[in-house]
């Protein structure tokens, strides 16, 4: 898609073409002006503490019993646990050899449109766009607010007008947070996932302690053959699933990181050996202190636990899930708004959010264009029903993407690859994906259908906005003129290459 230069003017009065920033520019004192860029601030630990505090939301604190539920039995569902974690290291590796031999941020939709062309990463844009990535925040941001409201409200149920503002107002804080600053973004992460951690290990050591001393009664007939519910069991495989998903956060902002060939693999791999041991050993924690019926008549597993366990102190466990579920909103919004960047710097997105602000170096525009949007859903739209419409077309894109390795493997052999897995592990990680997606054509096939009846409306908006580059004149007019005035207003202009 062609780009103008748009002229916008600036304080000192003069007009400037929007790609200002020539690498000779000089300050008004004759120093060397900074580049207007992206930075690489990503370390090994921001990495890890990325990857690991977007996947560990409040799902290990809340509801491990869906997993329960469908295995049939407490060695079964632990056994789920540890395969769902090995199949998620697996599809993690595949995106570790993507992100060293595709230095690109931007996730799956650069792999899927280096492997497979503009117009099937546009329909994985728009679907992301519209509809999976603002209902996903606003469900997180709204875990977040009921927890946070929880110890004021005890023992009352929380209104949900107040559920609703306290998560408008977390949205607006992880937002204001990303859009000042990629250093204090990074800090913010590190510090609630050690808090993650440290409420995990509340969990986890009275537990275990509990277990060596001999309180083993809840593990009698683990593996009872009666039991396992076999029909039960790939339901039970996609709940995991959705428990480890966020692994490939990281990927998102490759362009960011430090010795991305070294630091990608790494901060991959050390952060789902992490989570893998956290949640297994957190859900054999669970089973020391309650039953699998106690567990099966929990609404929120970690509380039932701590009241068991600690009394009072159970007070302080909605406020570790607030705090956890705070930090996948601050992950995800750092990665997803990489990819909003990617997308307008390839043309497929207006062109103002691929500019980054002229003095804290952060893609303001891409940061702030899913505010509205989350804003809307949150408070008109029906979030839990359209995430059950787009769950499946997660896991079909990236399905697409692990292809897509595969499939580069033959098309594009010379492609320098520094960290590289066996063909097996792609082989079987795609095919648990489309396993996945073909599970929920079965079990949920009208929400399935709408889902995918929504991602169809891709196609058009691609031929509209994309394909057909000659537009009438007013609406270039109309284009230019918006991308002036938010250039203007937001105090962006592209990225010094």
């Amino acid at each position: 898609m062609p780009r103008r230069t748009v002229s916008v003017p600036y304080p000192n009065g003069d007009s400037t073409p929007s790609n200002v920033g020539e690498k000779d520019s000089l300050k008004s004192n004759g120093a060397p002006e900074e580049k207007v860029e992206l930075r690489k601030k990503v370390t090994l630990l921001r990495g890890i503490s990325m990857i690991i505090g977007t996947i560990i939301g409040a799902g290990i604190f809340i509801s491990p019993k869906g997993i329960l539920k469908n295995s049939g039995s407490v060695g079964m569902s632990l056994v789920v646990w540890i395969a769902c974690g090995i199949l998620s290291l697996f599809g993690a590796l595949c995106y570790a050899e993507l992100g060293t031999c595709i230095k690109k941020s931007g996730g799956h939709y650069t792999y899927i449109m280096e492997a497979f062309g503009p117009q099937v990463a546009f329909v994985q844009l728009w679907v992301d766009m519209i509809a999976i990535r603002p209902a996903g925040l606003a469900v997180i941001a709204l875990a977040f607010g009921r927890y946070i409201l929880e110890p004021i409200f005890m023992p009352c149920e929380v209104p949900e007008i107040a559920v609703k503002l306290a998560t408008a107002i977390g949205i607006t804080m992880v937002m204001y947070l990303n859009s000042m600053s990629v250093s204090w973004t990074a800090r913010i992460q590190i510090f609630f996932t050690f808090s993650k951690l440290l409420a995990i290990a509340i969990i986890l050591f009275p537990g275990l302690y509990l277990l060596f001393k001999g309180e083993t009664k809840n593990f009698d007939n683990a593996f009872e053959v009666n039991t396992v519910n076999l029909a039960g069991l790939p339901l039970a495989f996609y709940s995991g699933m959705y428990a480890y998903a966020g692994w490939f956060y990281l990927n998102f902002v490759t362009e960011e990181v430090k010795n991305p060939e070294r630091t990608v693999p790494l901060a991959i791999c050390i952060s789902m050996v992490i989570v893998m041991i956290c949640y297994t050993m957190t859900n054999v924690a669970y089973y020391t202190v309650m039953s699998a019926e106690e567990l099966l008549a929990s609404d929120a597993v970690a509380v039932t636990f701590a009241e068991k366990l600690m009394g009072n102190f159970s007070v302080a466990v909605p406020v570790f899930v607030a705090m956890s579920c705070f930090g996948s909103m601050n992950g995800c919004l750092f990665a997803i708004s990489r990819m909003f960047y990617v997308a307008s710097r390839e043309g497929q997105l207006p062109e103002v959010l691929s500019m980054i602000h002229i003095r804290r170096h952060t893609p303001l525009p891409a940061v702030i264009v899913l505010y509205p949007i989350t804003l809307l859903i949150l408070f008109l739209g029906d979030i839990y029903s359209l995430l059950n419409f787009m769950s499946f077309l997660r896991w079909l894109f990236i399905g697409v993407v692990v292809v897509g390795l595969i499939y580069m493997r033959y098309t594009r052999p010379d492609m320098p690859r520094p960290f590289k897995v066996p063909i097996f592990i792609p082989a079987v990680f795609s095919f648990t994906c489309f396993f996945m997606v073909f599970l929920s054509l079965y079990s949920d096939p009208v929400n399935t259908g709408i889902g995918f009846a929504i991602s169809l409306t891709g196609i058009p908006a691609y031929f509209i906005f994309i394909y057909f580059e000659r537009k009438p004149k007013w609406f270039q007019k109309l284009s230019d003129s918006v991308n002036r005035s938010l250039q203007i207003i937001l105090e962006v202009v592209p990225a010094e290459h």
